[in-house]
């Protein structure tokens, strides 16, 4: 049997140095305590609650990096040594906006390139230009718009917006 560590699997999606967001649903499993083993989503304010240790700000660690952080609560009066195993079990919705047929927000699924969302959205509307194409990475407020091409692996978080051609 096969096991794929968290980071592998999100290296081998484009998902490599993945920060955790708003939105994300996340299994959280620690060996041989099913009462600490949760599924969570992550609150608007990028927060999760665990059970002995509260709120615990979650929004833009890595997995790695929450992972340790719960590992490290726990082993300080709670458990000798615990082993904790942190996953994204669904991503955060991307956003693609303009001139595509149905606009709006949709599940991020792994390996999913520019082209692939504009699917999602029912594809280009006529008057819609395939070279004028833009992003804001995981739409990071004040973020300058990038241009992109179709073959560009979207991530969770992103907005994209396909702008009007004029010919």
């Amino acid at each position: 049997m096969l096991f794929a560590s968290p980071m592998s699997f999100a290296e081998g999606t484009g998902l490599s140095g993945y920060s955790i967001g708003s939105g994300d649903m996340l299994s959280i499993q620690v060996f041989g305590e099913e009462d600490l083993s949760i599924e969570v989503r992550l609150s608007d304010a990028g927060t999760i609650s665990y059970p002995f240790l509260g709120e615990l700000r979650a929004k833009g660690l890595s997995i790695g990096e929450l992972s340790e952080i719960i590992r490290s609560k726990l082993a300080d009066g709670y458990l000798v040594n615990p082993s904790v195993n942190v996953t994204v079990l669904e991503y955060r919705q991307f956003f693609i906006n303009g001139e595509v047929e149905k606009p709006g927000g949709y599940p991020y699924q792994p390996g999913l390139t520019l082209q692939k969302a504009v699917a999602l959205a029912g594809g280009f509307t006529e008057r819609a230009s395939k070279t004028k194409l833009y992003v804001v990475p995981d739409g990071k407020e004040g973020d300058d718009p990038v241009r992109i091409k179709l073959g560009t692996m979207v991530r969770p978080g992103d907005i994209i917006t396909v702008e009007e051609s004029f010919f």
